[in-house]
Parts: structure tokens; C-alpha cells; sequence
């Protein structure tokens, strides 16, 4: 047996999941709703939706089992959300990563599985739509177009879990959304003894923009600053903002000397922004980052107020020599 690999952004994977707060709640009929639809459309005995845990996969909905969890190193799902689409087993007997699964071997005795990775708002790949049959089949283009239809649903209703803790000017982490996840992200770095950094970022002469341009104009800077963000750092970073022209990134697994050199990427991209786009301003920031010890770990307000002072000290700096 092949037990699922671990995603490279597990640490924010996770934080996403928990901030959900779908997790152990129960039966919703938006949801069951779906499951019953895939398993009476598919005509299978099993459909579930299936969010992967750090140890687990949960079943928010479950169609033709008893179960509400199964352990994640035997789960199909754990292995579904590595990828990008549907991940099919014909025949669970004939394939060797899954031959001897318990699964297979007991019960649900899975032969045929597909799963569509369900994503939540900012992309995570949170878990799965999945159908099960206890017989091998085949599965064509035209079922993984309704299974990926169907999962589209879910997903919508995910989003839903999401809407309190999103920017929505920027379509980024609001504060509340940078808390939670970033939280969980601290302490998946506690356990696993990994480090991070914290980068606290304000935007330089923002009011000018407003000023001389007007709000709207003040706004599509916001927006722009955030989308420039999404496109340079990692999908294993967390970035957010944190309310008026003040943003925030948490690098999990990143030292320092590594969160400076993302930021330093940031800028030449906001440079190459500012030189494409041509407004009449340039978009520009202080920033200060303070490293996380996952040996001595100070909370996540902690971090914050240092960075923050950090990032005081060097806008200081530049209204100096400006």
C-alpha cells in the first residue's frame, strides 16, 4: 500500500481547512444535497464529501456508509488533492499502490474511485467530491465533466465559510482571516519544529494617491498592491490586509534572510508594475520582518507589533531623507 504524499503548503492547507470551521459540524442538506445527486447520477453506492485533515479525512456528507472519518494514510482523498483534476482508480484491486488497502480489502471493499479536489476560495485544496463503487468501471469524459460540475457546487458552498474572513476590496485574507489562519500556521510550525517569518508591510505615501486621484483611484492601488502579492510569493505564504493601506505575509519555512529576499522579489515585480501600468503614482512599501522561533515561539500579536515596529522605524527613515 502507497500512503498519500503531504502537499508543499500543507502548513497554510491546513490553516484554511480549520478556518472553515466546517470540521466536525453536522449534516447540512446543501451539502447532502450534492452527494445524493453524484451518487444517484453515477448510479454508485458511495458518495462523500471529504475533507482532508492532518491525520484524517472527515465526511461532511456521506452517501451509502456508516463512517465519518477514515485515518488520512489509507485514504484515496489524501492522494486526490495532490493533483489538479480527478483522480480515478478503475480498479482498486488491479493498481498496486492500492491492492492491499484496508479499504479495499474490508470494508467500504472500494474497486472503483474518482475524486475532484475541492478548493476553497483562496485555492487551497481543502478535500474531495468523491463517488466509490464496490465493482471496477469505467468512467468517460462526459462523467468527469458532471463530477467536476457537481463539485463546482461544493465548493460555492465552502466559499460561503469563507466570506467573513476575506478582503472584500482586495479579495485577499482581512484581518480576521490573517488571525485565524496564521494561527494555525504557527502551530503546525511548533510541531514540526519548522520556521517562519513575518513580514509587516505599509504601503508608502498612500494618502497622496487618494488625494490627488481620488478614493476610486485609491482603491484600484489597493487592489492592484494585492494582486501583485498573489503573483510573487509562494502558495505556501500567507498574506493579508490588515485593514487600510497596511498589508501583512507570514512565510512559513522561511528564515529572515529568505523572507528578505521574497520581499525583494516582491518589489522588482511592483516595479515592473508601476512601469507597465504608468497611473501617475508609483506603488511602493515599508516593511519590517521579525523571524519566528518555533523553539521560543512568541504569539502571533507579538509578531505583529514587531513588525510593525520595524517597518515604523525604516518608513521613518525614508520621510528623512525624502
Amino acid at each position: 500500500m502507497k500512503e498519500p504524499g503531504i502537499p508543499q503548503n500543507e502548513a497554510l492547507r491546513l490553516a484554511t481547512l480549520k478556518a472553515l470551521d466546517v470540521l466536525d459540524t453536522p449534516a447540512e442538506e446543501r451539502f447532502d444535497r450534492v452527494t445524493r445527486m453524484a451518487k444517484r447520477l453515477f448510479r454508485v453506492p458511495i458518495a462523500l464529501v471529504s475533507l482532508v485533515d492532518e491525520d484524517r479525512q472527515w465526511f461532511k456528507s456521506i452517501q451509502g456508509i456508516d463512517a465519518c472519518e477514515t485515518p488520512r494514510n489509507v485514504s484515496f482523498c489524501g492522494h486526490a488533492i495532490l493533483g489538479d483534476d480527478i483522480f480515478l482508480i478503475r480498479n482498486a484491486l488491479a493498481d498496486e499502490r492500492f491492492a492491499d488497502n484496508p479499504l479495499v480489502t474490508g470494508d467500504p471493499h472500494i474497486r472503483f474511485y474518482a475524486g475532484c479536489p475541492l478548493r476553497s476560495g483562496d485555492g487551497m485544496k481543502v478535500g474531495t467530491l468523491c463517488i466509490i463503487d464496490t465493482v471496477p468501471r469505467e468512467f468517460d469524459q462526459d462523467d468527469a465533466i458532471a463530477l467536476r460540475d457537481l463539485a463546482t457546487i461544493v465548493e460555492a458552498e465552502l466559499t460561503a465559510f469563507q466570506t467573513a474572513t476575506t478582503d472584500e476590496l482586495t479579495q485577499i485574507s482581512n484581518r480576521r482571516g490573517f488571525m485565524q489562519l496564521a494561527q494555525y500556521a504557527l502551530s503546525f510550525c511548533v510541531r514540526n519544529q519548522q520556521k517562519a517569518s513575518l513580514a509587516f508591510i505599509d504601503l508608502d505615501r498612500f494618502k497622496p494617491i487618494n488625494d490627488n486621484f481620488g478614493h476610486a483611484e485609491g482603491d484600484l492601488a489597493l487592489a492592484a498592491f494585492a494582486e501583485v502579492m498573489c503573483a510573487s510569493f509562494r502558495s505556501t505564504d500567507l498574506f493579508a490586509r490588515l485593514g487600510g493601506d497596511e498589508f501583512v505575509v507570514l512565510l512559513a519555512g522561511a528564515g529572515e534572510s529568505d523572507a528578505e529576499k521574497a520581499l525583494q522579489k516582491f518589489g522588482q515585480m511592483l516595479e515592473a508594475y508601476n512601469n507597465k501600468a504608468r497611473r501617475g503614482y508609483s506603488l511602493e512599501f515599508s516593511c519590517g520582518v521579525v523571524e519566528f522561533d518555533p523553539a521560543k515561539p512568541r504569539d502571533l500579536h507579538a509578531l505583529l507589533a514587531a513588525g510593525d515596529a520595524r517597518m515604523y522605524v525604516i518608513k521613518t527613515a525614508k520621510k528623512t531623507v525624502h
